[in-house]
């Protein structure tokens, strides 16, 4: 062999041996990236149990951080500030004019708090209480957000003549990671598959209708009670929207159900029904109930489910944050 082949072959290796290395630190790029979406650095209630229970609870998801897979169709009702909740600041002013002055200056606070800003007046007319929320599905506030807030409210107040009473910033703080702890914890996804597809669109919106759900604008189904707060929504499970001018020719391979545990009124019966309708649809359209990893639901794994649902829904009450409440609408938003 040659001295130009030997060298032909070295390089040969070399580059083998380069693609080789860069697809794994590609791998492991991917794999740590993935690992910072996904992780919780709590415990999960959920999938931390005995391992003949974890398959039974393959599709609860712990979603804190994660609040795009799954951000609620309708922002959390207008509020009064919340001590559990909120950093509050008090003030009051005897001025004639304070009323109209607060109510002019107040917006742009709310606006620059992506209005997790709140006030109330109380019964005298002139004292207020000013609220920002400490906790949502992007983490604890910031203390220069705090800071700010703050500051703001002061400048208000200073401007009407008010007296100010504001608690100590780094209690607050303080507060605000221990809740945003348990919100992590807390904050559950369940998803469930319906697959065997193609789905014949009409047969697909047949089905929800008679469950009760109704199309809306983002194209999912959904299913609301009479004070239209979401239970749980269906969807193609590749994500690709339904529309009733294309229904028809709709043809997913498979379907999504999913209930925001937190958000949902009365867990388990919300959870009940959802599981119903994924029973249903299987039924209509010839196809399996299966998880995320394709493993089939029995009824077995559905009351699995249930209860291990039944034990987040009486942390989140003990907490005085019952799913489906406005407290619960604004914390898991």
């Amino acid at each position: 062999m040659s001295e130009l082949q030997i060298g032909l072959l070295a390089i040969g290796g070399l580059v083998v041996v380069g693609v080789l290395a860069y697809n794994r630190i590609q791998e492991r790029g991917a794999k740590r990236a993935a690992e910072r979406a996904f992780r919780s650095d709590h415990a999960d209630a959920l999938l931390d149990g005995p391992a003949p229970e974890r398959q039974a609870a393959e599709p609860v998801r712990t979603i804190h951080a994660m609040h795009a897979a799954l951000r609620p169709l309708a922002s959390a009702p207008t509020a009064e500030p919340d001590a559990a909740v909120d950093y509050i600041v008090e003030f009051s002013s005897g001025q004639a004019a304070a009323q109209a002055a607060v109510q002019e200056q107040w917006p742009a606070i709310e606006r620059r708090h992506a209005r997790r800003a709140f006030i109330a007046t109380n019964l005298d007319g002139a004292s207020w209480r000013a609220g920002l929320q400490l906790v949502s599905r992007d983490g604890a506030i910031g203390e220069a957000d705090l800071i700010e807030f703050r500051s703001a409210v002061e400048t208000l107040a200073a401007s009407i003549g008010a007296t100010v009473s504001a608690p100590e910033m780094r209690a607050a703080m303080d507060a605000a990671r221990a809740l945003d702890d348990f919100c992590a914890d807390t904050d559950i996804q369940v998803v469930v598959h319906v697959q065997g597809g193609p789905f014949p669109g009409t047969k697909i919106r047949a089905a929800a209708e008679a469950g009760g759900l109704a199309l809306e604008g983002d194209g999912r189904f959904a299913l609301r009670n009479d004070e239209q707060l979401l239970i749980y929504a269906l969807c193609a499970r590749d994500g690709t929207a339904f529309s009733a001018a294309t229904i028809k020719d709709a043809a997913p391979a498979a379907l999504s159900l999913a209930l925001d545990v937190a958000r949902a009124p009365d867990t388990r019966r919300s959870f009940e029904s959802m599981a119903r309708l994924a029973h249903q649809l299987a039924a209509v359209l010839e196809g399996s109930i299966v998880d995320d990893n394709g493993n089939v639901l029995d009824d077995l794994a559905v009351e699995a489910i249930a209860q291990q649902l039944d034990s987040v829904r009486a942390r989140l009450e003990a907490r005085g944050i019952a799913p489906g409440s406005p407290t619960a609408l604004r914390l898991f938003s």
